[in-house]
């Protein structure tokens, strides 16, 4: 029964941190959708919540390698994971910047936050792949 208890709580933890990276997607998508008349579509937002949720899902929480002197090369799946978050929060939060301060920055600078997007939810979702196929 404890075991069941503990499981569904990290179930929920994950699928709690999935939907705070679906979060993030729609502000990115919302912000470079509004700069880029062309990903002005549902579809574009949908693609970007569902990155974002996969992204969340699998990039934070990662299993770690033993902490030895057997394992003590660097963990590049827990790194990958974590420039992964820091990147794709980075931009998410400097897109909610841009919305609720109703900013104009140059077409550049929203071209630089939908590749970070993609680049940090890229990385997450490698990351927690590896870490979960060494299990």
């Amino acid at each position: 029964m404890r075991f069941r208890v503990r499981k569904t709580a990290h179930v929920f933890e994950r699928v709690g941190l999935a939907m705070a990276g679906a979060a993030c997607g729609l502000f990115v998508g919302a912000y470079v959708g509004a700069a880029i008349s062309a990903l002005t579509t549902q579809g574009f937002l949908l693609l970007m919540m569902v990155l974002g949720f996969v992204g969340f899902y699998l990039g934070i929480d990662t299993p770690q390698l033993p902490f030895d002197e057997a394992h003590s090369e660097i963990d590049a799946a827990e790194f990958l994971s974590a420039a992964g978050t820091l990147c794709a929060t980075l931009t998410a939060l400097a897109s909610v910047a841009v919305i609720v301060l109703r900013l104009e920055p140059h077409l550049a600078w929203t071209w630089l936050a939908l590749l970070g997007w993609i680049a940090g939810v890229a990385m997450q979702i490698v990351g927690g792949a590896k870490a979960r196929m060494r299990k």
